[in-house]
């Protein structure tokens, strides 16, 4: 199966945007792929900010975009547009690096006003590097999205329905599964 990268823009530790998708990297793992988790919020701020591709954190970053059949990028949306976190590391990767691969956008926020960012602010940067196939993405409202004390991350039915759809179908673009689980975690 394929090896899917999944990045996590959100400078958040508690973040619903990076709970959601190691929620649906359970999902994909359980369908044969390889996930790799890559949280930006990780890397070393002074190589993201200065600009520093020679960081050893940021060319280890680099070679996991090298080394992905497929990408499910994930931020959480401010002021309409995906984070700077996310900017910063896409900016310091090689202009195509995303070439060959699959995408799949995702992205979290308080209001449906925001669900554009996904088409008109997200989607340009990841074709304009070279994505292969850039699936429907797809936007959940953070009151969707429920982690308990327990660390348990609870998606609301509709919400969680929609998401297993969206992942299915990436999973699917990537060259098919080997099983199709029915729900993965908890959603209520």
């Amino acid at each position: 199966m394929a090896t899917v990268l999944s990045v996590s823009g959100s400078p958040s530790a508690t973040s619903r945007t990076a709970g959601l998708l190691r929620h649906l990297d359970r999902r994909l793992a359980a369908q044969g792929h390889e996930v790799i988790p890559l949280d930006v919020r990780t890397l070393p701020a002074e190589a993201l900010l200065g600009a520093d591709f020679r960081h050893p954190a940021i060319a280890e970053a680099t070679g996991l975009f090298a080394r992905a059949d497929g990408v499910v990028v994930g931020t959480p949306v401010y002021k309409a547009a995906y984070s700077g976190l996310l900017k910063s590391l896409l900016d310091l990767l090689p202009q195509y690096a995303l070439a060959g691969k699959t995408v799949l956008p995702l992205a979290t926020g308080g209001t449906t006003a925001h669900v554009l960012a996904i088409d008109y602010a997200l989607r340009p940067v990841l074709t304009s590097m070279g994505a292969a196939h850039v699936v429907q993405g797809w936007f959940t409202l953070d009151k969707d999205i429920e982690v308990g004390d327990d660390g348990v991350l609870t998606v609301a039915p509709g919400a969680a329905g929609a998401l297993d759809q969206v992942v299915d179908r990436f999973s699917d673009a990537l060259g098919g599964r080997t099983a199709r689980p029915a729900a993965v975690g908890r959603a209520a």
